[in-house]
């Protein structure tokens, strides 16, 4: 049962724009539910109206909905409590009334990694200006324009607001803090006609990398003029445990000295092979875990995508010691970023495609792995990728190349290999057996998409890309439209409004972790490949860090594992 303090029980009655503040665990969401739950009693909603709830994370939606459940909430009150992320209320308005700011009737969207590929040679200082010509001059919505767009014709359009506000009277904005400009912008425009309330914790803005701005929890409140209320004291995601006081005394330099209940720090040695320490660590944790917790959920946290990627190999390996010991494979889940493997996808689809090997299938393949090398880096692209893309779009133009001949053979060979593969209609094993074609590859490219497409996760039972590839089977007797089916699955699932609640073992990266709880937080850090803290001597960077670690600690729920080699061990932590 939630307790509700005073302050919460005045919170409840308050009129107007809120502001609440609390750290991770303080029960800012459950309250602002209660709040929502308490207006639609009081019958402040006319007919057709609703609350609306916002996150940045579609497993924060989860969260969400699991809460309403939680707390008990009829199906009438749920009924009247909306809950979406930003990019899907924002595209809910733009796709319906977006060709007001432009000359296209239809909009067509431009998903992260195909925007990653067009964009992949453009200046950072130029990118939004591109993103802003190729919807004005082509129709293509970048995802990174959602909120500016909106907010641009909530502006320019005073009825549409007032549409949209009556719809939505009340909107809560969680994860406040990490607004940018445009969605603020967003805010703004929509306080215009409806009561705001936001919930936030400065302590947890780790996204100034995407425009978050310490100041914009000041804006809101000379803007608003809220209510304002303060649980930063609270704490029932991990009460009864000293994991919010080791967050809070990292913040002001005071943990190094003091010793913390189910907080631990650990200074590990070199191994090799390396991360062993943080394997034994996970096995630990997991045998307390399954004594202990139904449902669990473990997550190791790493600073980088290169170790996480080192990580997931030793954990998915078993190790052979001497005297016998042995450390067997780990299954987990890998929260990898997504742009490297949705263009991984849509090159094993084309693939499935079949076709002539000389014309249809190398068509396809060179210009889906010039797509794959240009949006791999999700905007960032090496020279070395220039180059090759360069290659590769000279023989779309010419069917010849001076340069990677030895790649673009093994392509001929790829696409004759796809071609005599006797396929069975069996969405997944089709998948498996056409991405096995590519492990023969020897080129660090194609060997790095069957890598990655060891990672996608599309085809699990009664996924909307197995039965729409059954479909195909069913209809043709092959994957023609195979390519369109993975672009519009993974379309689906990015505006999909719930993501699986974690379980199990789960590792990503610390920024990902944002949002999110579970029952055990394993974080890691290795010196080559991925540091806390790079600079000890730049105030800015060890701010970033201090608040990076504070984030990746909360999440846990009963205990925090910290894991620093002891060669340099991270100065936050001793």
């Amino acid at each position: 049962m939630f307790e509700l303090s005073d302050a919460k029980k005045e919170l409840l009655k308050s009129d107007g724009n809120l502001l609440v503040l609390g750290g991770p665990g303080s029960g800012k969401t459950t309250i602002a539910l209660l709040k929502a739950k308490h207006e639609i009693s009081n019958n402040v909603l006319l007919s057709g109206q609703r609350i609306l709830f916002l996150s940045f994370a579609r497993v924060t939606v989860s969260r969400v909905e699991e809460k309403l459940v939680g707390l008990g909430f009829s199906k009438e009150i749920k009924r009247k409590i909306e809950i979406n992320t930003y990019h899907g209320f924002t595209w809910n308005i733009l796709k319906s009334h977006g060709y007001l700011l432009c000359d296209f009737r239809q909009i067509k969207l431009l998903p992260p990694p195909e925007a990653a590929a067009k964009l992949a040679e453009i200046d950072s200082s130029q990118r939004h200006s591109e993103q802003q010509r190729l919807f004005y001059e082509e129709g293509y919505l970048h995802f990174d324009l959602f909120a500016e767009l909106c907010s641009n014709l909530l502006n320019q359009s005073d009825p549409l607001c007032k549409i949209i506000c009556d719809r939505y009277p009340i909107i809560i904005f969680d994860e406040f803090q990490d607004t940018n400009l445009s969605e603020w912008e967003l805010v703004k425009n929509l306080g215009r006609y409806s009561r705001i309330i936001a919930l936030a914790d400065a302590e947890q803005r780790i996204y100034d990398f995407r425009g978050a701005d310490p100041k914009r929890i000041d804006e809101y409140m000379s803007h608003f003029k809220p209510t304002f209320f303060d649980f930063e004291t609270e704490n029932n995601r991990s009460n009864g445990t000293d994991i919010t006081s080791f967050g809070n005394d990292l913040l002001k330099g005071g943990n190094a000295s003091n010793e913390y209940n189910d907080v631990k720090c650990i200074a590990y040695p070199f191994s090799n092979p390396p991360h062993i320490k943080l394997k034994t660590e996970v096995l630990a944790a997991r045998s307390r875990l399954n004594k202990d917790v139904v449902d669990w959920s473990l997550a190791i946290l790493v600073p980088s995508n290169k170790l996480m990627l080192q990580v997931s190999d030793v954990l998915s390996r078993k190790q052979n010691f001497a005297g016998g010991q042995i450390l067997p494979p780990i299954v987990h889940d890998v929260a990898i970023d997504q742009a490297a493997l949705s263009l991984a996808a849509v090159f094993i689809a084309g693939l499935m495609e079949q076709g002539e090997p000389d014309l249809e299938i190398m068509d396809r393949l060179i210009s889906h792995l010039n797509d794959y090398v240009r949006g791999r880096g999700n905007g960032k692209i090496s020279k070395k990728d220039i180059g090759i893309s360069r290659s590769l779009e000279q023989f779309i133009q010419t069917r010849a190349s001076k340069t990677n001949k030895p790649m673009l053979l093994e392509c001929r060979q790829l696409a004759i290999a796809c071609s005599e593969l006797q396929l069975c209609g069996d969405p997944i094993e089709d998948w498996i057996n056409m991405r096995s074609i590519i492990s023969i590859c020897k080129s660090d490219t194609l060997n790095q998409i069957f890598k990655d497409a060891m990672f996608i996760k599309l085809l699990h039972r009664g996924s909307i890309l197995q039965s729409g590839l059954a479909e195909l089977w069913r209809e043709q007797s092959n994957y023609k439209g195979a390519v369109n089916l993975v672009r519009n699955a993974l379309l689906q699932e990015h505006f999909s409004m719930t993501a699986k609640v974690p379980k199990g073992i789960l590792l990503m990266t610390i920024h990902k972790a944002k949002g999110k709880e579970f029952d055990e937080v394993i974080i890691y850090e290795d010196i080559y490949n991925g540091r806390f803290l790079h600079n000890s001597e730049d105030s800015n960077e060890v701010r970033k860090a201090k608040l990076l670690l504070r984030v990746a600690v909360t999440r846990a729920i009963k205990r925090a594992t910290i894991l620093t080699p002891s060669k340099e061990k991270c100065p936050l932590l001793f």
